[in-house]
């Protein structure tokens, strides 16, 4: 079994900045990759970032590519989402998901195990 708990979300203005944390429980977060979603209200989950097991990879969505980065630390079984440069579209509620692959993988489908979210709100 494993447990996400995210952190690090909050209120921030438009350019400001913001590092969100998923901490895991599970013995297999060192080989999974992980990756964060998104949800504003009223829209569909999207995708945002990934990473994979070893760190050697990751996946941007476009609308994050160049102000958004993902690391990870295995020894603390921790991955971290530095976000920069925030815009009002970048609110919503931030999901950390740990993969059924080792890869950075982009699709829900290939998670199976996610966190309760942490609410990002970016005010204009």
């Amino acid at each position: 079994q494993v447990q996400l708990v995210e952190s690090g979300g909050g209120l921030v203005q438009t350019g400001g900045s913001l590092r969100l944390s998923c901490a895991s429980s599970g013995r297999t977060f060192s080989s999974s990759g992980v990756g964060w979603f998104r949800q504003a209200p009223g829209k569909e989950r999207e995708f945002v970032a990934a990473i994979s097991a070893s760190a050697t990879a990751t996946q941007y969505a476009q609308s994050v590519k160049g102000r958004f980065t993902l690391s990870r630390d295995n020894t603390k079984n921790t991955v971290y989402l530095q976000m920069n440069s925030l815009k009002p579209e970048d609110t919503a509620v931030y999901y950390c998901a740990v993969s059924y692959r080792w890869t950075a993988a982009t699709m829900i489908h290939e998670y199976g195990y996610w966190g309760q979210g942490t609410q990002v709100t970016v005010s204009s």
